[in-house]
Formats: structure tokens, C-alpha cells, sequence
């Protein structure tokens, strides 16, 4: 797979074609038969910045569609306006199934909190769910609270907006997290968007904010070499890749904010190829060692075809436009 990005890994390794390549020979003969034969390149638009979750799940399905397909799959790389570049970039595209996008659950609050948007869902076809991220509020190693009682207790000793918690970008999970968890445990913790997760982490690491809703995974790093510790996970439950960490819910019974990936094309996309690419995607997500792969990342697989994910898409527009309404002013 190749990439815009500028990076120096931006080109993904021999050792990933290669596996990507065995894995897609255990792909069942009948459905490589009835698949998508593109004639030249695919691109995925992602709109997040590289080096993150999202970014490294592309990258790994990009991998594997490329060996699938047998043609180059280039990833680009589209951040900004709160993933909004990226989705609009998508929406735009030729409808030929040379273009997709990996979106995640800003597409669904977006399309309930934003009336500036240069799109609507209507305009994208759902192609596959791939799964859901494993989403945590981590702080820094020194922060006085280890555990989300000691935070609220702490925050309500405060002067409102006295801690900040920084996210991936307005509009995304990580913001309707902190959100959630201003209006559920009655404090006032100051959001600071941040353009991806890296620099948040920065930022973190240099003393300049405390806390942060992210990915699990993009955070472990941090967490194993003892600059960050981890609070809680904002599923309703306990992550099963992550057993060991409380979920907030836990303490504020009813809190979940997760965050879903899963890709989509333009919704002028014939539904003969919307069918295929629907097929190849799920095929590839049925190789043994995805469901590893994907835990590395902090991501459950959960995979849906391209039917059931419009229906999940409607079902997460209305639960969010559930879930925000209390905390609707917050988040605009």
C-alpha cells in the first residue's frame, strides 16, 4: 500500500505485504470470484492525521485489501474541520468504488451537532463496519487522581475549568466523552481540541494538560513507560481487551461514548459494486490473524456488511442525538 503522507514510514513494509499476501490466500475462492476487480489504484481518505489509531488501522487494511485486490491501495491522509475535510473529500469522490473512506462516530455527531456541514449521511454509502476502538481517559503520572470518584472529587474541590482534557478534535467521541462526563459527574473540565492525538500527548507529557480521552492503544506507550495512567475506559463495560481497567461506567452508572470505524464510499456507488467491496472488505476481516492484529490496536472487531451498517449509522444518529442533548451547548 502506498501513501500520501510525507512521513518516513509512510510506505508500508515488505513484512506486511507479505503477510497480507498469505493472509489472503485462506480467502474463500468463491468470494475472490465475485469480488471487486479494480484495474488500477484504490485510494482510502482518512481524515486524521498520520501516527495515530485510525491511522495505523488503515494502514493494516490497506495492506491486506492491496494484497487482496492485487493492486496498489493508497492511503490519504485528510485531516481538519473536525474529520470534516476528509468526509467532504469522500462524499466528492468519483463513484466507482476507486475511492472509500475509513470514517469513524464524528460522522454520526457531526450530523447531530453541526448545521455547517457541506454534506449529509445520505451522501455516503456505507460500505462495512470494521469494529470499535477502545477509548480511555488517560492523565498525566503526577495527576493527583488515580481513579474517575478521586477526579470528580477533586474537580468539585476546584474552580470551575480549573483541569482541562484534551481530544482528538470538536465533533469527535473523545469531546462527547468529556462532555459527558462534565454533565454526569457535575464538574466543569475545560475541553482543548487538539488536530489528532500526538501532540495532545505532547502536551500532556510537557505538563501543559492533565488529562485526555484517546485510543488505548495509542496511549500504552506512554502509560508502560510510566508518563500517563489510565482513569477509565468509556464503554458501557470493561473492554474486553483491557479487562484490568474500570470503565467510568462504573462509577457514573449510564455513562458510554464509544467511537466505531468503518468505511463508506460515495452514495451514488452502483449497488453491484457496493456489494462486492462490501464481500471483499468482510473477507478480508475473516483472516485468522485480523482479530489479533486488530486487539494490538486497541480495536474489537465487530464487523458489519454494508446493510446492517446504514442501519447502525441511523441507530448511532439517534442515540447521540439522545445522549447530547443535555450537554448540546457544551459541545457547540
Amino acid at each position: 500500500m502506498q501513501s500520501h503522507s510525507t512521513r518516513p514510514h509512510g510506505l508500508f513494509s515488505r513484512r506486511g505485504v507479505l503477510a497480507a499476501t498469505a493472509a489472503s490466500l485462506v480467502a474463500p475462492l468463491v468470494a475472490r470470484a465475485q469480488g471487486f476487480a479494480p484495474q488500477r489504484p484504490v485510494h482510502i481518505v482518512l481524515p486524521q492525521p498520520p501516527g495515530g489509531a485510525a491511522d495505523r488501522l488503515a494502514r493494516m487494511l490497506g495492506d491486506r485489501l492491496q494484497a487482496y485486490w492485487k493492486q496498489p491501495v493508497v492511503l490519504e491522509n485528510k485531516p481538519g474541520g473536525g474529520v470534516v475535510i476528509g468526509t467532504q473529500a469522500t462524499v466528492r469522490a468519483p463513484a466507482d468504488g476507486y475511492t472509500i473512506g475509513l470514517l469513524g462516530s464524528s460522522l454520526s455527531i457531526n450530523a447531530v451537532q453541526r448545521k455547517d456541514l457541506p454534506y449529509e449521511i445520505k451522501d455516503l454509502q456505507p460500505l462495512a463496519r470494521v469494529g470499535y476502538y477502545t477509548v480511555a481517559l488517560v492523565a498525566t503520572s503526577s495527576f493527583p487522581a488515580s481513579n474517575i470518584k478521586e477526579l470528580i472529587e477533586l474537580a468539585r474541590s476546584k474552580p470551575r475549568n480549573h483541569f482541562s482534557f484534551g481530544s482528538n478534535g470538536i465533533g469527535t467521541s473523545a469531546q462527547v466523552a468529556g462532555e459527558m462526563l462534565n454533565h454526569m459527574g457535575g464538574i466543569e473540565l475545560q475541553h482543548v481540541p487538539y488536530n489528532g492525538a500526538s501532540k495532545m500527548y505532547t502536551d500532556m507529557v510537557g505538563g501543559q494538560i492533565p488529562l485526555g480521552f484517546s485510543v488505548f492503544s495509542s496511549a500504552e506507550t506512554f502509560v508502560k513507560n510510566g508518563q500517563l495512567k489510565v482513569l477509565g475506559v468509556t464503554s458501557a463495560q470493561r473492554s474486553p481487551l483491557y479487562p484490568q481497567v474500570p470503565a467510568i461506567a462504573e462509577t457514573l452508572p449510564g455513562y458510554e461514548a464509544v467511537n466505531w470505524a468503518g468505511f463508506a464510499a460515495p452514495a451514488a456507488l452502483p449497488a453491484d459494486v457496493t456489494r462486492r467491496i462490501s464481500e471483499d472488505i468482510l473477507a478480508v476481516l475473516k483472516a485468522p490473524d485480523v482479530s489479533r492484529q486488530l486487539a494490538e490496536m486497541g480495536i474489537e472487531l465487530a464487523p458489519l456488511d454494508a446493510a446492517a451498517f446504514k442501519i447502525f449509522i441511523q441507530s448511532e444518529v439517534d442515540r447521540f442525538s439522545a445522549i447530547t442533548r443535555p450537554i448540546a451547548t457544551r459541545l457547540n
